[in-house]
């Protein structure tokens, strides 16, 4: 795929969808810290109906860490892995309370130094709570990225790298929300949706649906 193609792509998807965001529910870097941490392996849907009854009650990593592993169970316990997710959370909330003043770091080696944090949530942080131009590469993006042809790549670092270099710059701030979204309800996995895509005339998928 070329630049000019790629131009085109995201001038689309941003035409179409000017503001992008996160369809977890959050209102601060710290909320959405614990709504990433929990959307592992879970819905976007399912998390927030769960912290719609966890961030009235603890929204601050002082509140969380009081409630203690067995009182966020409680609210988290509808949510895949809650066990472990629990467990890192607290000692996350204790990190960001002891070293980070109660604040979510903006800085990628603070963010993965917590317990349940990776790079994936790293990046998720760093772009919509920080608005750093960053890629997420989610099961969405990789598939998106390799299926159209924007930035193929092996393994989801190898696809990271290959959006950071091929996305135009105009559209890198966004292009992490734009990609999921098209993945998550247009270029699904078993059945893309190529008669309704946008960007299907500037795709390479070669085995297009009708």
């Amino acid at each position: 795929m070329n630049n000019t193609k790629r131009e085109e792509i995201f001038r689309r998807l941003r035409d179409a969808n000017p503001e992008p965001t996160t369809e977890l529910a959050y209102n601060s870097a710290f909320e959405l810290l614990i709504a990433v941490i929990l959307s592992a392996q879970s819905t976007d849907k399912g998390v927030n109906k769960a912290t719609a009854k966890l961030f009235p009650v603890a929204n601050t990593p002082e509140a969380i860490y009081a409630l203690g592993e067995d009182g966020l169970k409680a609210y988290i316990k509808t949510i895949g892995l809650f066990n472990s997710k629990a467990k890192n959370i607290i000692a996350t909330c204790k990190a960001l309370v002891e070293q980070h003043h109660s604040q979510v770091p903006a800085q990628r080696e603070a963010l993965e130094a917590l317990p349940g944090v990776g790079r994936k949530t790293a990046n998720v942080i760093l772009n919509t709570a920080f608005r750093q131009p960053t890629m997420a590469v989610d099961t969405h993006i990789f598939r998106v990225a390799n299926r159209t042809g924007i930035a193929p790549g092996k393994t989801v670092l190898a696809v990271e790298k290959a959006l950071l270099k091929y996305v135009p710059k105009a559209y890198l701030l966004d292009a992490h929300h734009w990609l999921i979204l098209h993945g998550r309800y247009t270029c699904t996995a078993r059945t893309p949706k190529c008669g309704q895509c946008l960007i299907a005339d500037l795709c390479d998928f070669k085995e297009k649906t009708a």
